[in-house]
């Protein structure tokens, strides 16, 4: 696939309009404005309740320069699949003029992880050409940053507080993209916005395969992980770097899905060394800083990176990198 230059993205059509609401630093309009720029065909986005979706279309003004479908917090996919659905009735009955129009469903990781997630397998098993984009910034952010299936341990959130009992949430982040390769659909990615070149690869790729797609974006919150406005993009190269967020694709192949390391997750792969402990990482984040005051929790920290460890392990052996 040809490199993706800057000046081709300057003469994009933004499809998602500066203007919205969004929090400084947030790491979601960057997303989703490249997702949309790596779509050649018209798109039609159905975005779940979320602070996208509330902080775009404050009536009586919209953010969206496209065809746009607010559903409900557990149901983006469903939507998504139905109006997939639609448009091939149309095309049937000879009606719709558009030789392709791709489909974006996008939601966070509440929607996504935990009380969408039925909808997603729904629509993933019954193989719809939809790409759904998953925003995780790690909480339900926009009802007030109470936990989810994706936070991650000792995280603190309002409904997980780190205390003198409880130091945050104690369970794991739930590996929802490797659940969705379990589906096996067409494609399965997971992105950051810090690497935009291979955010939009995956993206073009996402729009093009033929059935399901699903990313998996790293999106900080710098109110919900409480870190200043200007680090966001630091934290999502910080992220691959320390491999708490590793880069990697999966696709069908001959029937089965084949997973491949992104080149700066590869690179990490073939220079062990360059990995950085993931206290670099934990260190930025208010979220986290119970485990360094009044002094450093060195066992919560090395648990932390022994998951960390073990999950980039698994990803290294399915990628035929270990």
């Amino acid at each position: 696939m040809s490199i993706i230059k800057p000046k081709d993205l300057a003469l994009t059509e933004e499809k998602l309009a500066p203007g919205h609401r969004l929090c400084p630093g947030c790491g979601e309009p960057t997303t989703v404005k490249l997702v949309l720029k790596a779509s050649d065909e018209p798109v039609i986005v159905c975005s779940a309740t979320g602070c996208l979706e509330v902080s775009t279309s404050i009536y009586p003004y919209t953010s969206w320069n496209v065809p746009w479908i607010h559903s409900a917090f557990e149901n983006a996919a469903a939507t998504a699949s139905g109006v997939e659905a639609a448009i091939k009735a149309l095309k049937r009955s000879g009606v719709y003029k558009y030789d392709k129009v791709n489909v974006l469903a996008v939601a966070g990781d509440g929607g996504t992880y935990d009380i969408g997630f039925q909808a997603l397998s729904g629509a993933f098993e019954r193989y719809h050409k939809i790409v759904y984009l998953l925003l995780d910034n790690e909480a339900y952010m926009n009802t007030g940053i109470q936990r989810s299936g994706g936070t991650p341990s000792y995280a603190s959130t309002t409904t997980s507080p780190d205390g003198k009992v409880i130091p945050g949430k104690l369970q794991t982040k739930k590996q929802i993209s490797r659940i969705m390769v379990e589906h096996e659909p067409a494609y399965v990615a997971t992105i950051s916005a810090a690497y935009w070149q291979d955010l939009m690869q995956k993206s073009k790729k996402a729009f093009a395969a033929d059935g399901p797609a699903f990313l998996h974006s790293f999106t900080p919150c710098p109110r919900g992980w409480r870190h200043a406005d200007n680090l966001s993009i630091e934290l999502c190269k910080l992220a691959v770097q320390t491999c708490i967020f590793p880069l990697w694709e999966a696709e069908k192949s001959d029937g089965k899905m084949v997973y491949k390391l992104s080149a700066p997750s590869k690179q990490i792969a073939k220079n062990p060394d360059k990995k950085k402990p993931i206290v670099e990482y934990l260190k930025l984040q208010g979220r986290y800083r119970h485990l360094f005051k009044p002094e450093e929790k060195t066992e919560l920290i090395k648990q932390i990176q022994d998951w960390v460890d073990t999950e980039w392990n698994i990803i290294l052996e399915r990628c035929g990198e270990k």
